[in-house]
Order: C-alpha cells, then structure tokens, then sequence
C-alpha cells in the first residue's frame, strides 16, 4: 500500500477546450463544478488532518491545468503553496495535456511548488490519437517528456486501452514507450462510454465497440508488470468508483467497480500456471493430474481471487488451492497426486 497521499481538487474540464470523444470529466470525475476558494482551503485543511505524516501533495485533476489563463493558474497555486509552506506538503500535482507543456509553461510553474506534472498521453499511436480526436501528435508527447524530464518536476503519465482504433498490440507497444520514458508514476484507464461523448454517439450507430472486460482484465495484466519491474509506480488501474457512473454515467465499456482486483488476479494466475508448465507439473493440451497448492494465509485471497474467481479456473484444470498457515508469506507448496 503506498504511503503518499493526494488532496485532489477537480477542475473538471477547465482550461480544455478540445473535446476528445470519451471526454465527460463531470461524469468520470463525479464533479459537475469548481469550488470556490473557502470550499478548496476546507477541504484541504480536513484532509491535512487525516493525512497522518503520509507523503502528501495537493492535486488538481480532472482538466488540463496548464490550459488555464495564467491568472487563474496563479489563484489555484497560490492556494497550494500555502499549504505546502505551512505543513510542509511534498508539493503540487497538475494533470495537463501533452501540447499544454512548454518552457514558457514550465518556467512559470517553477515559481511555485509544483513537484509533479501528469501526461495525459492515452496512447501513443497517431491513428488512435487522430480517431479519439485527441488533435495533438505524437510528436508532441516526446516534446512534452522530455521538457519535463529536464525540469525538476516528476513526469507521471496516464494511458487508456480500448480507444478506437486500439489493439492489444498498440496498448502493449504504447507501455513499452512509456516505460522508456520512466515517469514516476503511471494511470492505467479502461475507456468507456459515458453519456453525453462523442463515444456514446459512435457507439449506438455501431462505429465504435468497446471490448469486453475479460480482454481489458488480460490486456492490462500483460501491461501492468512492465511497469512495476521497471519500478515506476502504478497508482491507479481503472476508474474510481462513483455516484455518476452508477446513476446512468456508465454506458458500455469493460467497467467493474473491482478492476484492478480482476487485473492482480489474472496476473497471480498466469504467474502460476507458467510456472506449474515451466516445471513439467501440467501440460493444458492434456489432462491435468490432481495437484495441491498450498498457500501461505497473506496469498491465499489473492490466488483463489475475487468472489473465488481463480478457484473456479484452477479447479477447471485439476488443482485445488489449499491455505496453510505455517508457510511464510512468499510461499507456495506444491503437491502432485
């Protein structure tokens, strides 16, 4: 579990005036307005009291931030720079877009405390960028992390699969470029259509198909390793759950209020059954022999997975997960019949 904490206020949609066809801030975020100044020192003042020593920054999310006129810029950082300077807060965190970022931008924000700026990339192929009509390029991803990365500000970058156009080919291709960049942190989103987007009109004419959960589950489980064995941290896989998307904000798309739950299961899973071929133990083109995994008790929820989703698919191929509480917490014993 990490121990930094975000303070996160929503500026939803300000300072964008693009509108990208999944694009409904009010509805994924769960905000439909921007508090005003006593609202915001409130709310960060609550949250300071709860934050209990945790590495701590104030984040505005929701629009691009670096969008914003100047003036309006220097009213939110100023806020936050308060904060940092009287509880001594590890800084401020921005989202922005990629054609947002310049030096002009940068040598502004190095005025203030800002200790970490998040990319919306999304993907970095220019036929998914052009059909989600993200209208920036590629190229201007490049530019903005390596700006970014001559700065004394923390790159973190966000990325979306299932956008049109994608594949599970181009999502893998665009975590390897990611990666290669090695932000600090890492967003991992399902795309889904949300009323009131371009998506929902593409997606009831028949142009646009979200893929199903089984294969978002799949395509983020062989994505999201690259990102924890290159020790950049991921601090969110799928939407956060929300009043919104639960009242009719959620259209289609491959959404469970559990998605990351589904993600670390398929990768414990898969991690096992390699395993269990790497070592001769089962072959799945044959019939499998009656094999005991026994578990620690700190694995054992993990690998029979959520509502026993991967009890059901060990059991499937002849294993049978068992809990025992006298192995140590990286232990898994192997038992053939």
């Amino acid at each position: 579990m990490s121990k930094a904490m975000n303070i996160p206020i929503f500026i939803p949609h300000f300072g964008c005036p693009n509108d990208c066809v999944f694009c409904n801030q009010r509805k994924i975020s769960g905000r439909d307005k921007v508090e005003n100044e006593i609202e915001i020192r409130q709310f960060i003042e609550e949250a300071i009291l709860t934050s209990r020593g945790r590495e701590t920054e104030i984040a505005f999310f929701g629009g691009s931030f670096t969008g914003l006129t100047y003036e309006i810029q220097k009213q939110y950082l100023a806020i936050g720079k308060e904060y940092v300077d009287k509880h001594n807060l590890k800084g401020i965190r921005i989202s922005t877009r990629p054609d947002y970022i310049s030096t002009e931008i940068l040598e502004f924000l190095s005025k203030y405390p800002v200790s970490s700026i998040e990319l919306g990339v999304q993907s970095m192929n220019q036929e998914v960028l052009d059909a989600t009509k993200r209208n920036h390029s590629v190229k201007d991803v490049y530019k903005a992390v390596d700006l970014i990365n001559a700065s004394k500000i923390d790159l973190g970058v966000q990325m979306m699969i299932g956008l049109p156009l994608d594949t599970r080919e181009k999502t893998i291709e665009t975590a390897k470029i990611l990666v290669s960049f090695m932000p600090k942190t890492v967003r991992i989103y399902p795309t889904l259509v949300i009323e009131d987007t371009e998506l929902e009109k593409m997606y009831k004419k028949g142009s646009y198909e979200p893929i199903e959960l089984e294969e978002a589950v799949k395509t983020v489980s062989m994505i999201l390793p690259m990102f924890v064995e290159n020790k950049i941290k991921v601090i969110r896989v799928g939407l956060q759950d929300n009043k919104e998307l639960k009242n009719g904000g959620y259209l289609a798309g491959p959404y469970h209020p559990a998605f990351k739950e589904l993600v670390l299961d398929d990768i414990f899973y898969n991690n096992i059954v390699y395993r269990l071929i790497d070592q001769k133990l089962i072959d799945l083109k044959t019939e499998t022999k009656n094999i005991i995994l026994y578990s620690s008790s700190k694995f054992y929820n993990r690998i029979i997975g959520h509502k026993k989703r991967n009890q059901i698919r060990f059991l499937k191929i002849g294993i049978i997960v068992k809990v025992d509480k006298a192995l140590k917490d990286d232990v898994i014993n192997i038992i053939v019949k």
